[in-house]
């Protein structure tokens, strides 16, 4: 009776193994044709967005395909803005007879950059020096206290309320909106009644001023700091100057990056204020005395340092390449930001 029995629980446990492996296999089957089908719809998206791409013009980035009339015109593009750069390397390479008397395009027949380095910083008393110096002034006080108010005026105006927040916002719009080339002669008939023209301040009080970053800071502060994290550390009892330290200062520092980019190149590069504010080469910056030097070269019976010029130009613009490389992660980090929901 006994044997009979364990015979019988074998054969069963025989038949629900033989059961699941048909469901097994029959699982694996399902598996398969469901994969199989989900290929096929992948493919039919991926033609309807390939049409629908070729319609348009552009293709998607996650099933990219090329388009020709897209491809030229961004090849275009790249060439108009790579030419200036291209034609300004090559052409600080020559020395003065080779840059009037060689293709433009072509180098000349010695390779003198260094010499031509080495004449631009002795050049009239190692004046080149002085601009330089007076142009990493300008950009440290003048934007470095543009990106610092940028950063605490946007935060304070993004997470604190108060009356008259509305009428700050439309202020600093209009303010957007108003060229600072428009602002340039006021300044300089308030600078001169107070006495500050021909002098740093004339170029550093206007360069604290930045309407556009403290617009960026303060939306960039309204989606990167969590209103619910500042309200737990005054809880836990930080005082509003250490809640913006040592956790607000940490999570914007992508649009502070951004920000502290806009203001720099804006004052390296500002021409029109320096030119009606000050008389004194001695606080020229790089922009009005290479201005300077130009009209030298271009003046009849003057000695022409067309290759000074050109070789000054290519040393004004290195910061500004380094600066862009050693904050470009940083910089497109705080560009992307909030472009994921959550």
């Amino acid at each position: 009776m006994t044997v009979s029995t364990s015979a019988a629980s074998t054969g069963q446990k025989r038949t629900r193994t033989g059961e699941s492996a048909m469901s097994f296999d029959e699982q694996q089957k399902a598996a398969r044709k469901a994969e199989k089908a989900r290929q096929k719809r992948v493919a039919r998206d991926e033609a309807a967005e390939r049409k629908r791409a070729a319609k348009i013009g552009f293709s998607n980035p996650s099933n990219p395909r090329r388009s020709v009339g897209l491809t030229i015109l961004t090849g275009i593009f790249a060439i108009y803005c790579i030419f200036p750069l291209v034609w300004l390397v090559i052409n600080s390479t020559k020395t003065q007879a080779d840059f009037v008397s060689t293709f433009g395009l072509g180098f000349g027949h010695s390779f003198a950059i260094w010499d031509n380095i080495v004449t631009t910083f002795t050049y009239q008393g190692g004046i080149f020096s002085r601009w330089l110096l007076n142009t990493l002034l300008y950009v440290v006080i003048g934007a470095g206290g543009a990106t610092l108010l940028a950063i605490m005026g946007g935060y304070a105006l993004a997470k604190f309320r108060f009356p008259g927040r509305k009428a700050v916002f439309a202020v600093i719009i209009g303010s957007i909106s108003v060229p600072g080339i428009a602002l340039a002669v006021p300044q300089f008939l308030l600078f001169s009644k107070i006495g500050i023209t021909d002098t740093p301040w004339a170029m550093i009080i206007p360069s604290l001023i930045s309407p556009f970053g403290l617009y960026l800071m303060w939306i960039f502060s309204e989606q990167a700091v969590p209103t619910e994290l500042l309200e737990a550390a005054r809880v836990d009892g930080a005082s509003e100057m250490r809640t913006f330290f040592t956790i607000a200062l940490p999570l914007l520092s992508p649009g502070i990056v951004t920000t502290a980019l806009f203001t720099i190149v804006a004052t390296w590069n500002n021409y029109f204020l320096p030119l009606i504010m000050l008389k004194d080469s001695q606080w020229y910056p790089l922009t009005i005395g290479l201005n300077q030097w130009n009209k030298q070269a271009n003046t009849a019976g003057a000695q022409p340092i067309q290759n000074l010029v050109l070789t000054g130009s290519l040393l004004t613009i290195i910061p500004l390449i380094i600066a862009f490389l050693m904050l470009q992660k940083y910089w497109q980090s705080g560009l992307a930001a909030g472009a994921v929901k959550e």
